[in-house]
């Protein structure tokens, strides 16, 4: 069924990468106000030059890691007339990204201290502070929906082999703030229960963003449909988290990865 979500003004954070582009524009196909978040940089440049026409999108440069930048964006947003009854979590870190092209990936003893918290600073305390500042401006003065992306390594572990011979693994403070995330739903769902608002996480699969053959054959052999989702159908589900079609939906946990999870 395709989603009508001409009544939504969806937030979003994180909205550069391949997931998060992809929702900004399934979003505004199905009729929503998108309010999107990114880093300054190339993506955030792409995704402005792709919807910066459109009088339904508007942008924001915002590290989610960023106290400060969290509780201005979202008063500047409102001062801007925009009326988000919809927040995205889904601005994150993955070992890929804080290593950087190039740089060798570094086994679980090799791991600083200061890499690991700086994604936990991304991944799951800026979502912490989303959601605060969500609290402050959005919930209880009108109906609203918190969705929270975690990951299929939220609560599975992961398959390390897969990983050898790879130029990247598995980083440890990836899945740890992604089963954080979770954390965050189930907690905010019962406090946020009786203000009108749900809270649900959705958790992707393995999405493929030109991985190799032999990742896509190693990562297959772990999911039930033996391959990779493609963006679209991550963003499938999301569109009905995000539709008033959910509303009776809060506290739950949603599995999108083609069987991973059921083994």
């Amino acid at each position: 069924m395709t989603q009508n979500l001409s009544e939504r003004t969806i937030f979003i954070t994180g909205s550069g990468g391949v997931l998060g582009s992809t929702y900004v524009r399934r979003m505004l196909e199905a009729g929503a106000k998108v309010v999107a978040t990114d880093l300054e940089g190339a993506r955030a440049d792409q995704l402005v030059e792709a919807h910066g026409d459109n009088p339904d999108f508007g942008f924001y440069h915002m590290d989610v890691g960023d106290e400060e930048q969290v509780t201005s964006i979202f008063q500047r947003v409102m001062a801007d007339g925009w009326k988000p009854n919809v927040v995205l979590n889904n601005a994150a870190i993955t070992g890929e990204m804080l290593m950087g092209a190039g740089k060798p990936f570094p086994d679980f003893a090799d791991t600083s201290v200061h890499d690991f918290e700086r994604t936990m600073r991304t991944n799951l305390t800026g979502a912490f502070m989303v959601a605060r500042q969500m609290d402050r401006d959005i919930v209880g003065k009108w109906p609203s929906a918190l969705v929270n992306v975690a990951s299929m390594y939220a609560l599975n572990g992961a398959h390390h082999p897969i990983y050898e011979g790879m130029p990247f693994k598995n980083f440890s403070a990836y899945g740890v703030s992604k089963a954080g995330i979770h954390g965050l739903t189930v907690w905010l769902a019962g406090y946020w229960a009786k203000r009108d608002a749900t809270v649900n996480t959705i958790s992707p699969g393995a999405v493929f963003n030109g991985h190799s053959e032999e990742f896509q054959k190693r990562v297959g052999g772990l999911i039930m449909q033996d391959r990779m989702a493609q963006p679209d159908e991550i963003a499938d589900v999301m569109l009905f988290l995000c539709s008033p079609q959910a509303g009776h939906m809060t506290g739950q946990m949603v599995n999108v990865d083609g069987g991973f999870s059921a083994w």
